[in-house]
């Protein structure tokens, strides 16, 4: 299902997993460079499963042409050119809109991002704070560090060791008491399930650990187990 988020500059397209009107939490989930592809509505649906209200907005619905063919041979250097074309301000503000939206139900709020969406995220978490972020290797990490001081919500991150994107020691170094998990072996976007970037053995261990995260510092009436 789908529904609008008014940003104050137009209305952003969400798509939404679980009841909205029920006394559950809600997890803003924000995507990869690959847009709300068939990987994030499925990561969407594992956490509308464990009881959560989840919502997952169309960061490029700004620009025209957003749409990728996700079994296209060149859909990453396209959806590279598309992340490119997104003004990261706007981003940030269509975000905090979309968690202003679960935040008004009063009942927990969320926020878990993979690659750009795990920058996003942090971002996200520094201006408004969640009562928890979950950020799979942030793609943006670099460049906001100086955010950390101002991420006060309880938070999870994720890196693959042989990551060869991010310079993982030093973002570690700059996170202070997040809870941080490396993984042997993986490498960037290691959770997404293209050939080219998935790790079974840290994608599994990395999606436990989120469950178990979230249970803790987010419960739901279902446990989150």
């Amino acid at each position: 299902m789908t529904l609008e988020i008014d940003t104050g500059s137009g209305l952003m397209p969400v798509h939404e997993w679980g009841p909205a009107d029920g006394d559950v939490p809600g997890l803003l989930l924000l995507q990869e460079i690959f847009g709300v592809s068939g990987y994030i509505k499925q990561r969407a649906a594992d956490l509308a499963a464990l009881g959560y209200y989840v919502i997952a907005p169309e960061i490029y619905w700004r620009l025209d042409e957003a749409e990728l063919d996700e079994s296209a041979p060149d859909v990453l250097e396209k959806a590279i050119a598309l992340a490119s074309r997104v003004d990261w301000d706007l981003a940030v503000s269509d975000s905090v809109a979309a968690l202003d939206y679960l935040r008004s139900r009063d009942a927990g709020t969320g926020v878990i991002g993979f690659c750009f969406g795990g920058g996003l995220g942090f971002n996200v978490a520094a201006e408004s704070p969640p009562d928890v972020l979950v950020s799979y290797y942030g793609s943006a990490l670099p460049q906001l560090l100086e955010l950390a001081p101002n991420v006060t919500s309880a938070s999870l991150h994720h890196f693959g060791d042989d990551d060869a994107y991010l310079p993982v020691d030093d973002i570690v170094g700059a996170l202070g008491d997040a809870e941080i998990h490396r993984y042997p072996g993986a490498g960037h976007a290691f959770d997404n399930p293209m050939p080219a970037f998935h790790h079974a053995e840290a994608s599994e261990l990395a999606w436990r650990r989120t469950v178990e995260f979230l249970s803790r510092q987010l419960p739901t009436s279902q446990g989150a187990a």
